[in-house]
């Protein structure tokens, strides 16, 4: 068994680089979708014992109590920073005994319980530490972890090479995994594209139902065709320009 551990940042001030395609209502509904989806596979997961968001959002509490989920405020941990509050937040949660932790993103709205089911057999087999990357192999989406593996943690700019060198300063087992379900974060417009070319089998999903075949989803599809078009123009003038 294992617990999940999730800092969710305000929703209010998420997924401010979507800014150009989305209105802020519109990022705060994309950030809670994606969240409940990732809520939603934890919660229905047997082998996941506990659920736990770190969050001062002022909706925090019930989308933790509609997922039977614990909700810690920042400051009940007595520190800052997200790398601080994952750190003391994870040394809590072992201090009860939990066997094992996962540490994740809220923004993977296409996770699934197989994506968890790998993670837990991966660190289980390793008895270590497992990353599980992003699309680009740089930024870490999730840590799966026991309490003598325990990272440093370092989110953030090339997390996951930062993750890996602790593991090898403490000495202890680290295998790095990429999978679609884990990589693929929403950050920047492109992520947006990806996740919105797998909405078609997702139907259940919280950002399917927001994002696939919805008025929002048609306008987001079509700034994101407009962009790429720009982008190969672009491209276009400058490979003429230095032929």
């Amino acid at each position: 068994m294992a617990r999940a551990l999730l800092p969710l940042k305000d929703l209010v001030q998420a997924k401010t680089r979507l800014g150009g395609l989305l209105r802020p209502s519109e990022r705060r509904a994309l950030a809670q979708a994606m969240a409940e989806d990732v809520l939603a596979a934890l919660a229905d997961h047997t082998d996941i014992s506990g659920i736990t968001l770190v969050s001062d959002d002022p909706g925090a509490g019930l989308l933790a109590q509609k997922y039977g989920a614990d909700c810690w405020s920042e400051a009940s941990l007595g520190c800052r920073g997200l790398n601080p509050l994952i750190q003391r937040a994870s040394a809590r949660l072992l201090d009860s005994k939990e066997q094992r932790l996962l540490v994740m993103h809220c923004d993977l709205p296409l996770l699934t319980g197989r994506d968890i089911s790998a993670v837990l057999d991966h660190q289980r087999r390793l008895q270590g530490l497992v990353i599980a990357c992003d699309r680009q192999g740089s930024g870490t989406n999730l840590l799966a972890f026991g309490a003598d593996s325990v990272p440093e943690f370092c989110f953030g700019l090339d997390s996951c090479a930062g993750h890996e060198a602790s593991a090898h300063r403490a000495g202890f087992a680290v295998e790095i995994l990429q999978r679609s379900g884990i990589a693929t974060d929403v950050d920047e417009p492109a992520d947006l594209q990806c996740v919105m070319e797998h909405l078609h089998s997702l139907p259940g999903s919280h950002t399917a139902a927001l994002l696939y075949n919805t008025e929002l989803g048609g306008r987001i599809g079509l700034a994101l065709a407009t962009m790429a078009g720009t982008a190969t123009t672009v491209d276009g003038i400058n490979r003429g320009l230095v032929s």
